[in-house]
């Protein structure tokens, strides 16, 4: 084994797109997905905007049977896997079962299934809830549908960390291929938007109440008000690099170089956020100095203070308006565990083409020290990219992604 992990696989479904090429080219064509939420009625809610994905058909994707089993979230990540599986040219039945392990992160668990359990509880009895509820609402679903599906027996787990998520099952999925996994499949897909999911996030005080999509995601922007949120993510085929190439893998998209994770303390105990920490670390893990970073995705979070924590966080570390920075996910919404993995996907794609995808809608405050790449795509040569994410209640994560090696 080489101990080094590359990304062999991309499997996206996002709200401005389904599957590769048609995410990519939305994206760089800053075309956004955000609008009214239509999976149920939310005009009474103080939120009423949402990143969906429309055209999805579970039942064109998957076999009927599975359908009765699974949450919205949990098909949308078996198709993702099984595009991902195909981008890099794995045949999960020609490979040694515990040669291939699942590790996904999850924010929810499967909300819209088990909401719909309960009101069957509620308003007919016991009898009427499904079997499939003890564990298609849960948080490790994803993983242990996916490894069911293809027959992977490997290492499986579930990370959940909210919006850091993502990244920190990217890591875990890192570390069992430095122990001897030669393949995993890792990174999340989420989607909560039904009735139950929507009162769980207005709790969190983050959803921005405005009915403009042009206006109601603008991250580092001086009218920033909060997030909206979104459905689906990423997940990737990570490999170990001498693996990936005695099977003659299509492509390496990059290489998963550096990683961290911290832990904000708390606001009592006089002590800073950790975010300018997480990247220290992520860059020292991948033995990266700043000025070798291309661009940075930005975890985003579109409230001021964190914002300003974010971009004060950035500017330290490479210096003010030094490096790209970019959030298409300004496109999507926030996908909470999925968003960071898509950002990744994104990122791997800006290696491969050499093109920083766009921020669209936000005009970049006279706060913040940072380079925003807006409007357009920026080209240029993108050889080392940083990931951001933050979740609520203080977690951060970084990884660093660097392009394939010669």
């Amino acid at each position: 084994m080489s101990a080094r992990t590359v990304v062999t696989g991309l499997g996206i479904a996002a709200p401005n797109g389904l599957g590769i090429e048609e995410y990519w080219s939305a994206t760089l064509a800053g075309r956004g997905a955000i609008g009214p939420v239509t999976r149920f009625d939310a005009s009474a809610y103080p939120a009423r905007l949402a990143g969906e994905i429309r055209g999805f058909t579970a039942g064109e994707h998957l076999p009927g049977r599975l359908l009765p089993q699974t949450d919205r979230m949990t098909r949308l990540a078996l198709v993702s896997a099984g595009w991902a599986l195909d981008d890099a040219g794995v045949v999960p039945q020609e490979l040694p079962p515990y040669d291939m392990g699942v590790i996904t992160a999850s924010h929810a668990g499967g909300f819209e299934f088990g909401q719909n359990e309960l009101k069957a509880l509620w308003s007919k009895g016991g009898k009427y809830v499904s079997a499939y509820q003890s564990f298609a609402w849960f948080y490790a679903v994803n993983s242990g549908q996916i490894s069911i599906r293809n027959g992977m027996r490997g290492p499986s787990g579930v990370v959940v960390s909210d919006q850091a998520g993502g990244l920190d099952a990217v890591a875990q999925a890192r570390r069992q291929i430095r122990k001897g996994t030669p393949l995993i499949v890792s990174g999340a897909v989420d989607a909560s938007i039904c009735t139950w999911g929507w009162v769980a996030q207005l709790a969190g005080g983050r959803l921005s109440r405005s009915d403009d999509p042009g206006h109601a995601y603008v991250p580092f922007d001086d009218a920033a008000v909060g997030h909206v949120p979104g459905e689906g993510g990423a997940l990737l085929i990570l490999e170990d690099a001498e693996h990936a190439a005695s099977r003659g893998a299509r492509q390496v998209y990059g290489e998963i170089s550096g990683h961290a994770s911290t832990f904000d303390p708390p606001p009592w105990s006089g002590r800073g956020p950790a975010v300018q920490r997480v990247i220290e670390e992520a860059l020292a893990d991948a033995g990266t100095v700043p000025d070798e970073v291309d661009v940075v995705f930005a975890d985003a979070a579109a409230l001021p203070e964190l914002d300003r924590i974010e971009a004060a966080a950035i500017t330290k570390v490479f210096g003010p308006h030094a490096v790209p920075v970019t959030a298409p996910k300004t496109m999507t919404g926030r996908l909470y565990s999925g968003a960071a993995p898509l950002d990744v996907a994104a990122a791997c794609l800006a290696i491969r083409d050499g093109l920083i995808p766009p921020t669209i809608h936000s005009s970049l405050s006279g706060r913040y020290e940072i380079d925003l790449v807006t409007g357009a795509p920026r080209t240029a040569p993108v050889r080392t990219a940083l990931v951001l994410a933050r979740g609520h209640g203080g977690f951060n994560s970084a990884v660093v992604l660097r392009a394939p090696r010669d």
